[in-house]
């Protein structure tokens, strides 16, 4: 019965958390809400999982015969002496915590941790599970994590960089990359992933074989990369209608 017991427990708990993510999910303003609700969840259905197993093994041990007293009396002795052990352990925990509460990652962020970046795939108490771009599944400990680069955060911005000799004409590359950005404004399918008008930010650097302009566009978080390639696409097109040559 304990155990049939603790199985509905867990049953419940998981439809619960199911029932909370739709509710909050319906009521979430963006997809950033959505990913924050979700990451939550399922630290939740870990956490469930974790108190049931505990109490019921407990509970079970006990209608066996074994007595949990000793059991726990030398869990406590044994947990003091592990305890100088696992401090690792309980860093990732309290890290992990304070990931969760400050709201730091979430699931499906491109972000930058420990060393290792990629796309958030899930995110516990323990650890935060990376997918990079070559596909490697890297499990970054919590208490491994001093500082997050969170990439997918609200926006980002599409850079361009464009290498042109030393005698070219700058204003007129710079038209060319404001008409660019207006065209990929306009645009049906790339219109809704950028956020504001082409920013021309100069010349970047001069080097012996030229310079280097710059511009950026300010886009959806994980679009930065699609629409990076059209403006380039586009402005390489637009360099051979004007006859402007590149580096």
């Amino acid at each position: 019965m304990i155990l049939v017991v603790a199985w509905l427990l867990q049953f419940v708990a998981g439809r619960l958390i199911g029932i909370f993510r739709r509710y909050m999910t319906r009521r979430a303003s963006g997809a950033d809400e959505t990913r924050r609700i979700d990451t939550v969840a399922s630290a939740l259905r870990s956490l469930a999982a974790v108190i049931v197993v505990l109490v019921g093994g407990m509970l079970a041990l006990s209608e066996l015969g074994i007595s949990i007293a000793p059991v726990l009396a030398t869990a406590g002795v044994a947990g003091i002496a592990i305890a100088f052990g696992a401090q690792s352990l309980i860093k990732d925990y309290f890290t992990g915590f304070f990931l969760l509460v400050e709201d730091q990652i979430r699931q499906g962020d491109v972000v930058e941790i420990a060393g290792r970046s990629g796309e958030v795939e899930e995110v516990t108490l323990r650890y935060v599970r990376l997918r990079d771009g070559d596909g490697y599944v890297h499990f970054v400990p919590n208490g491994e994590i001093k500082v997050v680069s969170n990439r997918t955060r609200t926006h980002a911005y599409a850079n361009i960089d464009v290498g042109v000799p030393d005698d070219a004409n700058v204003e007129a590359i710079f038209q060319a990359m404001r008409e660019v950005g207006a065209g990929l404004q306009a645009d049906p399918k790339f219109g809704p992933l950028t956020l504001g008008e082409t920013e021309i930010l100069g010349v970047d650097r001069w080097e012996l074989w030229g310079m280097m302009l710059r511009c950026r566009m300010r886009v959806l978080p994980h679009e930065r990369d699609s629409v990076r390639r059209e403006f380039t696409r586009r402005l390489a097109s637009e360099f051979q209608k004007r006859g402007l040559r590149s580096a």
